[in-house]
């Protein structure tokens, strides 16, 4: 499982630790149906809300980089919890952020970089805790062939879109258009009015998204336009943008109205247009549909005519109405039979494939990956090679080869819904082995002592295997296609059906004791601590980590392994969740109250060596098995 699908799983437990569910299920809910918010900045408020928001921003990579004050999520984590939330909420009474630093991020291998805003820590708590209440609001209201930078979607369900209108629907033309500088120029009062638009109508949400937007750049100045790529709230801020034009092309053709209703709705509740089409196609309209991730779209055409039609008019609906621009250069296009459409590192086109039962000739999609992609895998492992071949320690060299394997596990899964994927890593494999044959000559081995679970699991029948530094190395050139599947559409964040989908609810865990955790934090401790007790004892499947007895309110302790009196931290390794009493054994130094505890307890050999190896970290003596 990939990295990101286990962050999207992690923030729906997130969200059961802190019983925001159901708000957001509501908010998705009602959204559905049109309704109108007007007081949103209560619900962004909420302490609730505001824990949720840490929580998930310290699950963020990114949050452990610094802002124009040097703060990080390390520092936030010192905040007791009272401090830290009346802070946000008096922040949200007269927001008023602070400057964004800009950084200069490598753009490919093309040596342009692109500009990077990073708000700081407490602005980007600030923009999480207005996403986890705008995003199911939005959710409700984006089109289902939007996938970039949304909950439970993917490349994989963008590729599986266009697959199906090239090969299936037949539809050989596709309008490639790039917008010029998409994120430098989105006009900041045609987001606002788009928002409104959407129902999110709290004046006060809108005034602060507003200066939000207009924060000073450090060393740069005050935007007019644009929304900054690295905010937290930036990526869903442009999906509302261009959620416009989704739904615009789709009005092209799709929702046409005709004058009987052709659409049937089939057992697993989806709607089906086939006869509705089938009567447009008679007419002189333009059949169109539109693939989009984030700001990278394709419209799939008929024919020729259509495809120049829909060009045009693309163009100038997206100057007109929201005053961005293409680049005519990278924006053309493609008869799908002779050229390839080149989206998201991916080539794609038809070739012919014999011929169908009518004897019409038959096409299937032949897909690659992108020579500029090639090229980037290509130097990037080169990186990753380099670092493994002369490590200062052996601890550094392991941990070298082990960032190389995660690289190549990555661009496979990321791949490998390309047709002819196997092909594309065959020919990089071979620049690859040149570069390990130069630098390691004769100490790639064949045999060695780490075998990592996950490279057996994947690569086990490959032949390519190899070890560097007694690890194995990930055969770069072994990699087998994967058809890309559609999004179920039952899968959903905000909805307790499409959850189920997802993931497993906490069923082992009594949900109301961590409600009562959740909802009591220990007075004089950190955000991070009173947040770490909440995935303490869901991991603990609410028993003691010592006895294994559930353990009750008020007879319960979450413990420093190492205790702050010698520099013990609140991170979740150093803290352990036991009932009161083993709590207390851990610390008694008096004989008889020792005994008192372990006749209480009667623990055995194994629990009670786990009780040893607590108080030596803790300063005590052995307790004599």
């Amino acid at each position: 499982m990939t990295t990101k699908r286990v962050q999207k799983k992690q923030k729906l437990r997130n969200a059961e630790y802190y019983d925001l569910q159901l708000i957001q299920d509501k908010l998705y809910d009602q959204s559905k149906k049109n309704i109108v918010f007007n007081n949103l900045i209560e619900l962004i408020a909420n302490e609730e809300n505001i824990k949720l928001a840490y929580r998930n921003l310290k699950k963020n990579s990114g949050s452990k980089t610094a802002g124009v004050d040097n703060k990080t999520i390390f520092d936030l984590a010192k905040w007791q919890d009272e401090n830290l939330i009346n802070h946000v909420k008096k922040k949200l009474t007269w927001y008023q952020p602070q400057a964004i630093k800009r950084v200069e991020i490598p753009k490919g291998d093309s040596g342009k970089t692109r500009p990077l805003g990073i708000p700081t820590i407490v602005d980007r708590l600030i923009q999480q805790c207005i996403l986890q209440v705008l995003e199911p609001i939005c959710e409700a209201k984006f089109h289902e062939r939007s996938n970039g930078f949304r909950p439970n979607r993917s490349t994989e369900h963008a590729l599986a879109q266009c697959y199906k209108y090239m090969q299936v629907n037949k539809l050989h033309y596709v309008v490639d258009i790039d917008i010029k500088g998409f994120f430098d120029n989105v006009n900041h009062g045609k987001l606002l009015k788009q928002l409104w638009y959407l129902g999110i109508r709290d004046k006060k949400l809108i005034s602060i998204l507003s200066v939000m937007l207009k924060a000073e750049v450090a060393s740069i100045g005050f935007p007019t336009k644009g929304t900054p790529q690295g905010g937290i709230i930036s990526p869903l801020l442009s999906n509302v943008v261009l959620n416009e034009l989704d739904w615009w092309i789709t009005s092209q053709w799709e929702d046409i109205p005709t004058e009987h209703n052709y659409l049937k709705i089939r057992k697993n509740l989806k709607v089906d247009k086939g006869d509705k089409y089938r009567a447009l196609r008679r007419t002189n309209l333009k059949e169109c549909y539109i693939v989009r991730y984030a700001d990278d779209f394709r419209i799939f055409c008929r024919n020729h005519n259509d495809a120049k039609r829909m060009f045009v008019a693309t163009t100038k609906w997206l100057k007109d109405r929201l005053g961005l621009d293409i680049s005519p250069d990278k924006s053309k296009i493609v008869n799908l039979k002779k050229e390839y459409s080149e989206f998201l590192g991916f080539r794609m086109k038809l070739h012919e494939n014999g011929k169908d039962a009518k004897g019409n000739k038959r096409f299937t999609v032949k897909s690659h990956i992108s020579d500029k992609a090639k090229k980037r895998i290509k130097s990037k492992t080169k990186e990753h090679i380099k670092k493994i071949q002369n490590p200062s320690t052996r601890a550094k060299g392991y941990e070298a080869v082990v960032n190389y394997n995660a690289y190549v596990l990555g661009i496979h899964f990321y791949y490998r819904y390309a047709t002819h994927v196997s092909n594309d890593f065959s020919t990089i494999a071979f620049s690859v082995k040149k570069s390990f044959g130069a630098r390691f000559k004769n100490n790639l081995k064949r045999e060695g002592k780490h075998l990592l679970p996950v490279i057996k699991e994947r690569y086990g029948a490959s032949s390519q295997i190899r070890y560097v530094h007694n690890t194995v190395i990930a055969p770069i050139g072994f990699v087998q296609h994967k058809n890309p599947m559609f999004k179920l559409l039952i899968i959903n964040k905000y909805t307790a059906e499409g959850r189920e989908k997802i993931h497993k609810k906490l069923q082992k865990v009594d949900m109301d004791i961590l409600f009562y955790l959740m909802r009591n934090p220990v007075k004089g401790q950190t955000i991070e601590y009173n947040d770490n007790r909440l995935s303490l004892y869901s991991a603990q499947q609410g028993n003691c980590a010592i006895t294994k007895q559930p353990l009750k309110i008020g007879h319960m302790h979450c413990h420093h392994k190492i205790p702050r009196e010698f520099d013990g931290l609140d991170i979740y390794k150093n803290l352990i969740f036991l009932n009161d009493v083993v709590h207390k054994l851990i610390h008694a130094i008096r004989e008889e109250t020792i005994n008192k505890y372990l006749e209480v307890l009667k623990l055995d050999v194994k629990q009670m060596k786990k009780v040893n190896r607590l108080r030596i970290l803790a300063k005590r003596e052995e307790l004599i098995l």
